[in-house]
């Protein structure tokens, strides 16, 4: 027999090992970095890694984890527990936990030992799981490399690839390597995994070194290592037909070098496997079964063999490469060999092995909370006992929910729901009725982030409900649920299914606070439908139901709608202190972080940019004290967006959308960001991007627009931004006067389209078409507003853009040069004042004017504004000539630059000024010099005794502390 084939040595891999030993390098820099490493079965993907690492073991940690052939029953995290319990090894317990603080307890979710009691789920959340493993990884890096293996990425469940995903984005420094096996020929177009390379290869987080096929010379150099003796012609020729240059086959074809050659794949994988003796096949044939490495008592165990004998079989077996030993624990060499073996065995063969496996499995988890919840659900079902592969399934479900891998709970559920008609006594095994396990696996599939498959298994619960005997309590909550899925949706049909459900509560459910919980679902859903008043009533009932709960979040949640609602109404001030209610009565992180993306919200509706952007960076901060400023920290730094482009930070919006901060995968949540995204590419006159993405989301808004109002506005204003950016001024109108003649109440967001309808008038006028019914109509709308939002920055720049006097002109830019407007109409103004300098035959005082506009909106990079000024000058004959120095007495840094000299003077580095700012290091490295330049210093440490002391000055000799 040849030596097996791990004992050769690689070949015809030089250059992937190569690239794979050049991104380390740069790791131990500290620069992160990913590879999917790809390609078909037994190409060497494991082999290549493996070479690697036994490169670099002095240097660097190396921490293995494997995806597990489950079948569709994947083990939640299935990699990531070894990878984390290795590093835990390495590090010590106690150097963990002080590392990663409170996130010692959620990690205790997925390592038991961190923790000396079992984790509280209601103590922790999916976005503290992720952060405590990013903390976990991070702390290990600041002692040596880290390089993190995941095997056998094609089997991976959502729950890592979900994780993986995050990892990608969050770890942006440190000496971090993460290597990702994959076959290829075993990833389906639109599953899971393929979605996850797509993003992830399309994001740029991803490098992807594909292994092709070995060539003549590597074939002979493999085959003559393994069979010891020269290849003819003939042979080599043989082995290039059967093996095709994959090098498992070539070992494999080599190991039969002394007889005749197999026919088949099959027959050629089987070949070491039928020359074992009966009870070394015997043993192969046990460990085919197992997902993941044996031990030797377990062996012991199912392959029920005298000692002796036994020994024998496996050292026969090991040999002969179909196993090796790894850790103590037995494997095969190759899973292609598994396969093979297993799927050898007769059908009785297999249902009795999978049997041995889940009644040992149940004898060792027996009394414990075991991760191997999905392998019994995997052995059950192979083993064709359906009772019992129930009671697994129903158990793993809990048990990944329990850790938040809920798309992996969810196919748990699923398998439940299609073995339960199988089980006459279904309920007793599960240990839940039918319609709770509905009631859940609804929830599951929202979280996963499949709210189509949610929304069919609520159908399927309400379908099933008998309104005489159910209980109301479950009925009400179904009911709630599927409203809850189809806003997710962005559907119609909530308001309804919430009055319904709130109608059994009230009759049948003794329960204050689930009433007003109710109350403030169906007050927040007319609120966004426009009906304040009643939002107001509904809130106000809420707020007297939940008067005397433990808890006083519903009472945060009611004045958050009634200060939403308020403020809809005019009553700005009433709403605002509503807001503060909400602020001061939230008890836990949910209401907390619901005030601040609704305050930020509105204060972005009354153009108060500013505060918007400090009460959402407020929240990032909060964000980051309770760990999570990566996940749910990251939907607030979405809400910072809109307020950031109304302020001209374009690059920074531009940079935040390259992050992709859409976590979730909430359907209206998106077309949220998709508007603004839009936007962002009219601004930068890519208008052939914007109608392609405004065509793409057009039927969906149209759709949600019907239910919820600010859908509707923000469709308005994707179209007229489209038009804008193409020239279409005339069609941008229409569509801000078209909405005007809705009958549907006017909220808040009206007033910056009716500020852009003024400046598209302005534009229209100039170039002589007849604009006083445009003008008229939005004067109108703008007067039918309450009085309490009257006679502010915006009115004088409206009446100014419709009805231009020198004066008001004037006095208009004092107010855009405020803070408050949106700075595009700094440029707007200018260039209408321009117009009537030309007009009066100013044209020193039109140019200098001009020139204003245009350095402002080269700095703005607002592609359209540009065009306007540059055709305006034209048009007139005037020269413009840009000058960017401060005008006499103005402060000489921007908002931004300020922002980047507070977080020097407390130290930060431009990396991590950058993820504090959300913009990226080249950006900060350059707003840093523009500082140094500006305020006349050479360093950064002059820079930050500047700024704690102003009245530093840098030519003099500073301090020296001893």
């Amino acid at each position: 027999m040849p030596p097996s084939a791990p004992s050769a040595e690689m070949v015809g891999r030089a250059t992937e090992l190569a690239e794979v030993r050049r991104l380390f390098e740069g790791v131990r820099d500290g620069v992160p970095a990913a590879v999917l490493v790809e390609g078909e079965a037994g190409i060497g993907k494991s082999r290549l890694l493996r070479e690697f690492a036994a490169g670099i073991e002095q240097t660097a940690d190396v921490h293995v984890g494997w995806c597990l052939d489950l079948g569709a029953s994947r083990t939640p995290y299935g990699p990531l527990t070894g990878i984390l319990r290795s590093i835990v090894t390495r590090m010590g317990v106690d150097r963990v936990r002080e590392s990663v603080g409170v996130g010692a307890e959620a990690l205790g979710m997925l390592l038991p030992e961190l923790v000396d009691a079992p984790t509280d789920r209601g103590r922790t959340s999916p976005e503290r799981l992720r952060d405590a493993i990013a903390s976990l990884i991070e702390s290990a890096a600041e002692l040596a490399p880290q390089v993190l293996v995941v095997e056998d990425l094609h089997w991976a469940d959502e729950s890592t690839l979900a994780i993986l995903s995050f990892l990608l984005r969050a770890l942006g420094r440190g000496r971090i390597l993460l290597l990702i096996t994959c076959r290829t020929d075993d990833v389906r177009r639109g599953d899971a995994v393929s979605r996850f390379i797509g993003e992830a290869t399309r994001a740029r987080l991803l490098e992807r070194l594909t292994l092709g096929r070995l060539d003549e010379d590597a074939v002979r150099e493999l085959a003559e290592q393994i069979t010891g003796s020269p290849l003819s012609e003939t042979a080599l020729g043989r082995m290039q037909e059967r093996a095709e240059g994959v090098p498992f086959f070539i070992e494999e074809i080599a190991g039969c070098s002394n007889g005749p050659l197999p026919d088949g794949l099959r027959d050629l994988l089987l070949a070491r496997f039928d020359r074992l003796g009966d009870d070394a096949q015997h043993v192969v044939q046990v460990v085919s079964g197992a997902e993941r490495p044996l031990s030797h008592p377990l062996i012991t165990r199912l392959a029920d063999l005298p000692e002796q004998r036994l020994d024998e079989a496996i050292r026969e077996a090991t040999r002969s490469g179909i196993l090796v030993v790894v850790d103590d624990d037995y494997r095969f060499r190759h899973a292609l060999l598994r396969e093979a073996v297993h799927d050898d065995l007769l059908p009785g063969e297999r249902a009795r092995l999978h049997r041995a496996y889940a009644e040992t499995l149940e004898a060792q988890c027996s009394g414990t909370d075991s991760a191997d919840a999905a392998a019994l659900a995997y052995h059950w079902q192979l083993a064709q006992d359906d009772r019992r592969a129930l009671i697994a399934a129903a158990d793993a479900m809990r048990h990944a929910k329990a850790r938040y891998a809920f798309a992996s709970a969810a196919r748990f559920g699923e398998l439940a729901l299609e073995l339960w008609p199988l089980v006459p006594d279904a309920a007793e095994a599960a240990r839940v009725e039918r319609l709770d396990l509905l009631l859940v696996l609804g929830s599951i599939l929202r979280n996963a982030g499949d709210g189509e498959r949610a929304l069919a298994v609520a159908n399927v619960a309400l379908a099933e409900v008998d309104p005489e005997t159910v209980d109301p309590r479950l009925h009400a909550r179904l009911l709630r649920n599927k409203a809850l899925y189809l806003v997710n949706l962005g559907r119609l049909g909530a308001i309804p299914l919430l009055q319904e459900a709130l109608s059994i509560a009230e009759e049948h459910v003794d329960d204050q606070v689930f009433r007003a919980e109710l109350l403030n679902q169906l007050a927040s859903r007319r609120m966004i439908a426009g009906d304040r008043e009643e939002a107001i009533r509904l809130a106000d009932e809420a707020e007297h139901r939940a008067a005397g709960a433990a808890s006083t979040d519903q009472l945060s949640i009611a004045a958050n709608v009634r200060g939403g609602s308020l403020a809809h109404l005019g009553e700005v001030d009433a709403g605002v202190r509503e807001y503060e209610r909400a602020r001061e009565l939230a008890a836990g992180p949910n209401a907390e972080m619901r005030y601040r993306v609704n305050y930020s919200d509105l204060l972005t509706l009354l153009g108060r940019y500013r505060e918007a952007v400090e009460v959402a960076e407020e929240g990032l901060r909060r964000a980051r004290e309770l760990r999570v400023e990566r996940t749910s920290g990251s939907i607030m730094a979405q809400n910072m967006v809109v307020p950031l482009l109304e302020l001209g930070e374009i690059e920074r919006v531009e940079e935040m959308l390259s992050r992709d901060f859409v976590q979730g995968t909430l359907r209206v949540f998106r077309m949220y960001m998709s508007m603004t995204r839009v936007r962002v590419l009219a601004w930068r006159g890519r208008s052939a991007e914007a109608a392609e993405m405004l065509r793409d989301w057009l039927p969906a808004f149209e759709e949600t627009g019907v239910s919820e109002r600010q859908i509707w506005y923000d469709r308005v204003m994707m179209t007229v931004a489209v038009a804008e950016s193409q020239g279409d001024f005339r069609g941008a109108l229409d569509t801000i006067l078209e909405m005007l003649q809705d009958e549907q109440p006017a909220l808040l967001h009206q007033r910056r389209l009716l500020l852009e309808g003024a400046a598209i008038v302005a534009g229209l006028r100039a170039d002589g078409a007849d604009v006083t019914a445009a003008s008229g109509a939005i004067r109108a709308a703008w007067l039918a507003q309450p009085a309490q939002l009257q006679n502010d920055a915006w009115s004088v720049i409206l009446d100014a853009l419709l009805d231009p006097h020198p004066d008001t002109v004037d006095e208009a830019l004092v107010r855009a040069d405020g803070e408050d407007v949106p700075v595009t109409f700094r440029v707007v103004l200018r260039l209408e004042r321009a117009r009537m300098l030309v007009h009066d035959g100013d044209r020193a005082a039109a140019s200098t004017v001009l020139a204003e506009a245009a350095a402002l909106a080269e700095t703005l990079g607002n592609a359209q504004l540009q065009a306007a000024v540059a055709r305006f000058a034209s048009d007139a004959g005037l020269g413009v000539r840009l000058t960017a120095e401060p005008s006499a007495g103005t402060d000489p840094l921007t908002a931004r630059e300020k922002q980047v000299l507070e977080l020097i003077a407390e130290g930060l580095s431009n990396r991590q000024i950058g993820e504090r700012l959300f913009i990226s290091v080249k950006t900060v490295s350059v707003h840093v010099s523009a500082v140094l330049r500006k305020l006349g210093v050479s360093t950064r440490t002059e820079a930050a005794l500047l700024q704690k002391n102003p009245s530093f000055s840098a030519t003099r000799q500073p301090a020296v502390v001893a």
